[in-house]
């Protein structure tokens, strides 16, 4: 799979998380593992963009690819920051169901400039074997983490 087409992978089942957590309405019980679920995927999802995919979209001689890039990680770090938030707070807390909602909101806001705007910049300028081989990176870093947390999850 090539990594435009990963990456909407990605976003496809980050969405569907959130809709579940909307419809767990006042259940706290399945909230709690959806967002813990959702943080984590778009945890591992953000790192590897910014390790393998954004580093490489700044190559372009493009400068509207480089403030595309610039604003993608800004996005990457407010999210990080609402992800953090999410730690410390409990399912019954007044705060929770709101930042799990603003972080939807921000993550589909961030997720359609990818896909309408980056992405397809992403396809005009590199190969279709240079997308596959970023792909194939892509899966082995996510699997690196997995195995990483993993193994720390067991000690």
């Amino acid at each position: 799979m090539d990594a435009t087409q990963l990456l909407k992978k990605d976003h496809k089942e980050v969405k569907a998380l959130f809709k579940e957590f909307e419809r767990a309405g006042g259940w706290a019980a399945k909230k709690k593992p959806l967002v813990a679920q959702i943080c984590r995927a778009l945890t591992v999802h953000a790192q590897v963009e910014e390790e393998l995919v954004y580093p490489l979209l700044k190559e372009f001689r493009s400068q509207e690819m480089k403030d595309l890039i610039a604003e993608a990680t800004e996005e990457h770090q407010v999210a990080k920051t609402l992800i953090e938030e999410l730690s410390t707070l409990a399912p019954d807390d007044e705060q929770y169901d709101a930042k799990v909602t603003v972080l939807g909101e921000y993550v589909q806001h961030h997720v359609k400039e990818e896909e309408q705007e980056i992405f397809p910049k992403a396809r005009k300028n590199l190969s279709a074997k240079r997308l596959k081989e970023l792909g194939e990176a892509i899966t082995a870093r996510k699997q690196a983490l997995g195995d990483t947390d993993l193994k720390r999850q067991a000690a």
